[in-house]
């Protein structure tokens, strides 16, 4: 045993068999049981089942790494060759031949010249895909760069390809028909640009700045909002020339009346052939340069000014005209005005001659719009004062019908004077409130402009100062009548209870006196005494409108017999006074 151990330990090898027999000696030499000894060998068969296990783990795993890294290989050549379209290829190996790295490198250039075939179409599609992508940007109007388009790259099959290349060739033939279109409007307006006598260049490069001549064609802008521009420039210009043209006819026509009016030589109408040479040509037929241009039209505005103003025999009547609708304006603002010294004014003006013709109307223009200005200016007070007013139409009324005794009779219409009275007490609430506003808003306005506000030539805030004193003293008038029928009513009871209930004990009163005294007091026409005191409430009122504040006698006091009276009197506390 020493003479095989000592060559391995030269050796320097170390095999479990020789590592046992070393475990045997050194378990002798300890004097290890039997028992021990089989428990550690068994010990070492497990420890090593372990590792062997390990080991086989590992390699599985690394089997297992193998074969999915082949499956994927094999699944990414099925998507390649799906994706590029190609059903058969000559380079792919056989499946089941070799060992898993075999398998693994006879697949590997296969897969390596398949991806670059998809690298190539992928850049086939790009520029296809930017292709279009640019038209599209041209034909939306889209400027600025989107960036590279995003390749389906599940879908890169030849038959893809020439979809997006058929696509491209539609957009191709899109964009050159509206390039041709666009040029076709661009020399629209500048024929029509020509006849009216504008600007091209700022009128096309109002519409696009790449309209302009100096910009190359294929630069020109060919979007929707381009053509829609160009179309509605086109348009317009059209309508300018229509325009254009009918007021030139018209011009044209004015001036061969008033030359025929005014019997005008040949030599002066000869000035104006290029206008009336226009008079009854269509608007296809104006083609000349600057035929249509504003400073031609507007010569012949000015010499039919300056032959309308030779004539002034309806200088009056159109005078008047323009002053009855200043008139009105003012008089639906209720703005007083001198109308007979304005007319005698403007009739001076006419026969005098001291004003041109046009600067009268002019001037009387002038009026009407400053008119119409402060007519707007006060509508909304006037509005306010129509309110006001008519709320106190409501109010006048109702303290008529509160005054009827009558009123709650159940008489033909007095469930609609009911009503009405209802609105009009809702109505009448507000006006403290509405003067409060109206006011307000009238010293705002004359703050703003100095004047006074006046309404029918009555300055507004007097009217308004005058309402409240009045309102006011009619409040004071309610209260006092109320106060005196308090007192009034207070006075019967405390009557009644002095005459019914305690007898003077030097004349007693008699049961039919005592009745009758109850009766009076009691409830003894109410209705009438309400009367009597409206009665003596009216008489305070003087000729001028205005309350009489002296205190009335009081008018319900109970009839009493002039003996009974005086015993009663005798008899009890003195009356108080009347307020």
């Amino acid at each position: 045993m020493a003479a095989v151990e000592a060559p391995n330990l030269l050796i320097g090898e170390t095999t479990c068999n020789s590592l046992l027999q070393q475990l045997q000696r050194i378990w002798d030499e300890v004097g290890e049981s039997d028992k021990e000894r089989d428990k550690m060998l068994l010990q070492l068969e497990q420890e090593c089942l372990d590792v062997y296990k390990r080991k086989v783990d590992l390699a599985a795993k690394s089997r297992a790494k193998l074969l999915q890294a082949l499956a994927n290989a094999r699944v990414e050549l099925t998507s390649l060759l799906a994706a590029l379209g190609v059903m058969t290829f000559s380079g792919i190996p056989d499946k089941t031949s070799g060992t898993i790295k075999e398998q693994l490198s006879a697949i590997a250039p296969t897969l390596e010249q398949l991806w670059k075939q998809k690298d190539e179409r992928i850049k086939e599609f790009s520029d296809v895909q930017s292709q279009i992508q640019k038209i599209c940007g041209e034909i939306a109007g889209t400027t600025e760069h989107v960036g590279t388009p995003a390749v389906n790259e599940s879908d890169l099959s030849l038959k893809k390809l020439e979809e997006f290349r058929a696509q491209l060739l539609e957009l191709q033939k899109e964009k050159s028909d509206r390039l041709n279109k666009v040029l076709e409007f661009v020399s629209t307006v500048h024929d029509l640009c020509a006849v009216l006598g504008m600007d091209f260049f700022s009128t096309v490069t109002e519409v696009h700045p790449s309209l302009k001549d100096s910009s190359g064609v294929q630069s020109k802008s060919i979007s929707n909002d381009t053509l829609s521009r160009l179309a509605k420039t086109v348009s317009s210009l059209q309508e300018e020339k229509q325009k254009r043209l009918c007021k030139l006819q018209e011009l044209a026509k004015q001036l061969t009346d008033l030359w025929n009016l005014m019997d005008t030589s040949d030599e002066e109408r000869r000035l104006f052939n290029h206008v009336t040479c226009n008079i009854s040509v269509s608007v296809n037929e104006v083609n000349n340069p600057g035929a249509l241009a504003l400073d031609l039209i507007e010569q012949a505005e000015v010499e039919v000014q300056r032959l309308d103003q030779l004539k002034a025999s309806r200088m009056k009547e159109i005078s008047f005209k323009r002053q009855a609708e200043l008139e009105e304006i003012y008089a639906r603002a209720h703005v007083e005005i001198d109308t007979e010294a304005a007319r005698g004014k403007i009739l001076s003006l006419i026969d005098s001659g001291n004003v041109e013709p046009s600067q009268l109307l002019a001037d009387m223009d002038n009026q009407i719009i400053k008119a119409k200005e402060v007519a707007s200016s006060r509508k909304d007070i006037l509005d306010k004062v129509e309110k006001w007013m008519s709320a106190c139409e409501e109010e006048s009324w109702l303290d008529d019908y509160m005054r009827d005794d009558n009123r709650y009779n159940a008489s033909r219409g007095a469930h609609l004077n009911l009503k009405r009275a209802e609105k009009a007490r809702i109505l009448v609430n507000k006006i403290p409130a509405l003067v409060e506003t109206l006011v307000a808003k009238t010293r705002v306005w004359e703050d703003e402009r100095g004047l006074a506000f006046t309404y029918d030539g009555v300055p507004l805030l007097a009217m308004l100062d005058e309402y409240a004193i009045l309102r006011h003293e009619r409040e004071e008038e309610k209260r006092k009548m109320r106060d005196q029928k308090k007192f009034h009513e207070q006075l019967n009871t405390e009557q009644e209870a002095i005459f019914g209930s305690k007898p003077s004990p030097a004349r007693p009163l008699s049961t039919k006196k005592v009745m009758g005294l109850r009766a009076n007091g009691a409830n003894g026409t109410p209705g009438r005494r309400m009367s009597h005191a409206h009665q003596n409430l009216s008489r305070s009122i003087n000729k001028d409108g205005k309350r009489d504040m002296r205190p009335v006698a009081p008018v319900n006091y109970v009839s009493l017999a002039k003996e009974d009276a005086n015993s009663c009197i005798s008899a009890t506390e003195p009356l108080p006074s009347t307020p």
